[in-house]
């Protein structure tokens, strides 16, 4: 049983290779401004490393903002449903999922079947999400991949007031110009972000064990603010970009089992 999970993103395209239980390879690659020809290429080289063809998935699962693009899919399912299949399949014990991608951020409470029970997302603001860091990390002339590491050297962490990006841009501005420390200024943006995320998630709640996925995950300075913010030690899977893809495949698989019997 071979199948496919294509996760399509405002940010990144991501896919898995499933066989089984097996995740045979996956990719992720930056979406670009096709949607359409994203999902072609993010499966294509997943394939190509997998070597295998697509003539040879039984079924494919789309995901994310872009899932009703892939036109090659057999079913569209939601990144809600995906990430807590993929997050549930790796930590079982999980009950909550805050989730950080390019564009948006969500907050998912799952119950002991690892079933979604609540959810929240911020979709429309880009305050709270990896577009938050790359702007700041402009302003400050840092690499984004370096923000991380620079910001845990910060230990008096800047004051940033405003959830709007465009407000904490001008914020970063004028820090600079009193001469705050890079580092400083880095630690306050992690706080600022993992404050934005602590409010969006009250109406779910954080309960053990919580898994912190999405390109932000990487980010070593968010994943310690983000503890500190909600009081609970967090998991990061070993890539954190492909959980909503490997839900996806996941979801694939029990679709395709259910096809199986029916005939």
């Amino acid at each position: 049983m071979i199948v496919a999970g294509v996760d399509i993103g405002a940010a990144t395209a991501k896919a898995v290779i499933l066989s089984d239980d097996k995740v045979l390879s996956s990719s992720v690659i930056p979406t670009g401004y096709s949607v359409v020809m994203a999902a072609e290429a993010v499966t294509k080289e997943a394939l190509l490393r997998s070597g295998l063809s697509m003539s040879q998935l039984e079924y494919i699962v789309s995901t994310g903002y872009g899932r009703r693009a892939v036109s090659f899919a057999n079913k569209a399912l939601t990144e809600i449903i995906c990430h807590a299949a993929g997050v549930s399949s790796l930590m079982p014990q999980a009950r909550t999922i805050v989730d950080i991608g390019g564009q948006d951020s969500k907050v998912i409470g799952l119950d002991a079947d690892g079933n979604v029970s609540n959810f929240v997302m911020n979709d429309k603001c880009a305050a709270g999400t990896g577009r938050f860091l790359e702007v700041m990390a402009g302003v400050l002339g840092v690499e984004i991949s370096e923000m991380g590491a620079i910001s845990l050297l910060g230990k008096e962490p800047c004051q940033i007031t405003s959830t709007c990006t465009v407000f904490a841009e001008s914020e970063m501005v004028s820090l600079r110009a009193e001469g705050k420390s890079r580092e400083n200024i880095l630690a306050g943006i992690n706080k600022a972000l993992v404050h934005r995320i602590a409010i969006m998630g009250q109406s779910v709640g954080f309960r053990e064990k919580v898994a912190f996925t999405g390109g932000v995950a990487k980010n070593i300075g968010i994943r310690k603010a983000l503890e500190d913010g909600i009081g609970l030690k967090i998991w990061v899977p070993e890539e954190p970009q492909i959980i909503g893809a490997l839900g996806a495949a996941i979801l694939a698989k029990t679709e395709l089992a259910s096809l199986t019997q029916i005939r």
